[in-house]
C-alpha cells in the first residue's frame, strides 16, 4: 500500500470512529467552552442550525426571527466517552433546560434549549435522559428542551469561535460561563479535561 492510500485509509477510519451531535442551550461561547473541555470530545464549533444557511449570520440571528438556534456541533470519540454523558453534561452543566427561549441573561428563540441528534439511538437516549430526569425530579420546573432532526449547521463567525479563551476577561465571561467550567470540574471530575485551554483559563480564577 503506498503512503498516500495508507494516509488515507488512516483518515477514513478516524472519521469513522467518531460520531458528532449539535446541541443548542444559550450562547454558544458558553457551550462550546464546556464541550470542549470533555475529555473524548474532538473538536467543537460554534455556529448556527435551525433555519436557512442564508439567514445564518450573527446579526440575522440575534433578530430572534431566523429560526436559528445559537449552538455547537460536537464531535467526540464514543470510545473514550458516550453520548449519554455528553447528554449528562448538557443537562446539568451546560445550560438550564427548564429556561424556554431564553438562558441567564440572553432572551429570544435564538437561545432555545434544543438537541439536534444524528442518529436514532442519540434521539431515543436523548428521550430517555429528559425521561429520567423528569421522573426522578431533578430539576424545580418542566424541562423545556426540544428534539429534532440535524438538517444543517452554520459555523459562526470566526470571532465567536473559542471566545473564551480569546476574551477571558470579558464580564459575560466571567460571570455566565467560568462557573460551568468550575460546575464541570466539581460534578464530573472524571470527564472534566484539565489541560482543555478554556479549563485553564478558569482554573486561574
Amino acid at each position: 500500500m503506498t503512503l498516500v492510500l495508507l494516509l488515507t485509509a488512516l483518515t477514513a477510519a478516524a472519521s469513522a470512529a467518531t460520531q458528532h451531535v449539535v446541541l443548542a442551550g444559550g450562547c454558544f461561547w458558553g457551550m462550546q467552552a464546556v464541550f470542549e473541555s470533555v475529555k473524548g470530545v474532538t473538536k467543537v464549533v460554534a455556529g448556527y442550525s435551525g433555519g436557512n444557511f442564508l439567514t445564518a449570520h450573527y446579526e440575522l440571528v440575534s433578530t430572534g426571527t431566523t429560526g436559528h438556534a445559537e449552538s455547537v456541533d460536537v464531535t467526540y470519540d464514543p470510545a473514550r466517552v458516550s453520548f449519554a454523558d455528553l447528554l449528562r453534561v448538557y443537562f446539568l452543566v451546560a445550560h438550564d433546560p427548564t429556561e424556554l427561549n431564553r438562558q441567564g441573561p440572553d432572551e429570544g428563540s435564538q437561545y432555545r434549549s434544543e438537541i439536534y441528534y444524528t442518529s436514532a439511538a442519540q434521539r431515543d437516549q436523548a428521550q430517555a435522559e429528559i425521561a429520567r430526569l423528569e421522573r426522578d425530579h431533578v430539576f424545580g420546573a418542566p424541562i423545556v428542551t426540544k428534539l429534532a432532526p440535524l438538517a444543517g449547521f452554520y459555523p459562526a463567525e470566526q470571532y465567536h469561535q473559542n471566545y473564551l479563551v480569546h476574551n477571558p476577561d470579558s464580564p459575560y465571561i466571567v460571570y455566565n460561563d467560568i462557573p460551568k467550567l468550575i460546575a464541570l470540574r466539581e460534578k464530573f471530575p472524571t470527564l472534566a479535561r484539565m489541560d482543555a485551554a478554556p479549563m485553564r483559563v478558569a482554573m486561574r480564577r
